[in-house]
């Protein structure tokens, strides 16, 4: 299958380690993957704000870069969520025919890692190694707009060596949630002093996750506390191997 990694604003500039563990994992279960130089942010930022009329060039440019592809996987469920659920109604609000194609045929093939290995192509057991117990939050967008299910909780506990462990309260926001973050900033702060108690209490060495906004709101607050609890992208997780 020929498969389109669509990085996100994120990931690009914060991460790419999980891009270059999507794009090792998706290779050694043999497939192509390509990085389509023309993309950029996808607009949720945007959107969410009510700049409807300036995510337009966004929606346009998105489904340029990623027409033709078998598949389109991303890091992140908040943007494969803005794509799949909200690209199509900017595209219907632009008046434009052409584009609401063009998104129509794109947008139903974005997935985040889980979404795509499990649903799409099938795989459960990855082959990945990875000795640590482990907690895993899912994030509001994989849970809500998704609709993930367990996807990613059934890829890591067909790790080879990985301890699964559960997170209390999991279904709660972490108090990320983008710009929610700094407009509220003292509830965003509280919502995450929760989560952070929750991933303590657990005992686990390693807190996963798939969106890396989440973990970096998350990670931040465990770094000031000097909790020794390092995060890691479900993709680099199902990346290593023994």
């Amino acid at each position: 299958m020929r498969i389109a990694l669509f990085i996100t604003c994120l990931t690009d500039t914060l991460y790419p380690e999980t891009g270059q563990a999507i794009t090792a994992l998706l290779e050694r279960l043999g497939h192509e993957v390509a990085f389509p130089p023309g993309q950029a942010c996808c607009g949720q930022m945007h959107f969410n704000s009510g700049y409807r009329h300036e995510t337009v060039p966004m929606v346009r440019g998105f489904a340029r870069a990623f027409s033709g592809y078998d598949a389109i996987v991303t890091p992140s469920a908040s943007c494969a969520a803005m794509v799949r659920e909200y690209h199509p109604v900017v595209a219907a609000e632009s008046g434009d025919a052409g584009l609401a194609r063009g998104v129509g045929e794109v947008a139903a093939r974005v997935h985040d890692v889980s979404g795509l290995l499990v649903n799409v192509l099938g795989v459960v057991d990855v082959g990945a190694y990875f000795p640590y117990r482990v907690t895993y939050h899912p994030s509001c967008h994989s849970l809500r707009m998704l609709q993930a299910g367990d996807a990613p909780v059934r890829l890591l506990r067909a790790v080879g060596g990985l301890e699964l462990v559960d997170l209390p309260g999991a279904d709660g926001c972490c108090g990320f949630g983008g710009t929610f973050a700094l407009k509220n900033a003292g509830t965003s702060a509280a919502m995450c002093a929760d989560k952070v108690a929750a991933v303590r209490g657990t005992g686990a060495q390693v807190l996963c996750s798939a969106d890396n906004s989440c973990l970096m709101h998350i990670g931040g607050a465990l770094t000031r506390q000097r909790a020794d609890i390092p995060t890691k992208h479900l993709a680099e997780i199902l990346a290593s191997t023994p």
